[in-house]
């Protein structure tokens, strides 16, 4: 990761670190927000979900080889939007645990001139998630294994493989109404190296940067 990027993730963190302890009180029975859910007790948080998301993603593919991509790196960019399903469980006084797994539909890519291009097609996650019951608020941190489809292309030859990595980032959960909560979130994602049957077959490896909008359904 890159300074940027590092302080990205770190300013997210800090973000939701940050609405965790201001948003501490909330345990103490007050007044709820206009606007938001009063979510009660301990144990709100739990339970099942299945939601969608809408982002953008940026990053690089890598070709160690310079054989492929002119200068090794090739800047991606792009859209993603996909489904997320997870569950989460209180395991002491305002600390939630929870696993969630989600699958996108990508249109993150690059060009360079003449002919080579890089696409992702589709990504995917099984991550771990750890949260702050801040009432209406759970900030949290998520982390956990990474897929992706990816195309490359030179010139009429193209070439599809996938990507096995990792990823972590952190988010914010808000409550809109007693089932439906906003979510919020920033995760960076290295997919790895793979080979592709192209002349050279590069060997090219992916990582992306994603801020994400999504909503969630409690059942």
């Amino acid at each position: 990761m890159n300074r940027f990027s590092l302080s990205l993730l770190a300013g997210v963190a800090v973000l939701s670190m940050a609405s965790a302890a201001s948003a501490a009180d909330l345990l103490v029975q007050q007044p709820s927000m206009p606007g938001f859910v009063d979510m009660g007790s301990s144990g709100a948080w739990d339970g099942a979900y299945i939601g969608g998301f809408v982002g953008y993603g940026w990053g690089s593919a890598n070709d160690d080889s310079g054989l492929f991509i002119l200068g090794n790196d090739m800047d991606l960019s792009g859209w993603t939007a996909g489904a997320t399903l997870g569950a989460n469980f209180t395991v002491a006084q305002g600390f939630v645990l929870g696993a969630a797994g989600d699958i996108a539909w990508a249109g993150i890519g690059g060009f360079e001139a003449p002919s080579q291009d890089v696409d992702i097609n589709w990504t995917g996650s099984l991550r771990g998630k750890a949260g702050f019951d801040a009432g209406a608020f759970m900030p949290y941190l998520t982390a956990g294994l990474a897929f992706a489809g990816a195309t490359a292309s030179n010139g009429p030859t193209d070439s599809t493989q996938m990507h096995f990595g990792w990823t972590a980032g952190a988010g914010v959960e808000v409550a809109v109404a007693d089932q439906i909560s906003l979510d919020l979130q920033y995760r960076y994602s290295d997919y790895g190296t793979a080979t592709y049957d192209l002349p050279t077959n590069p060997e090219l490896d992916i990582s992306t940067h994603a801020v994400t909008a999504g909503v969630n359904f409690k059942f």
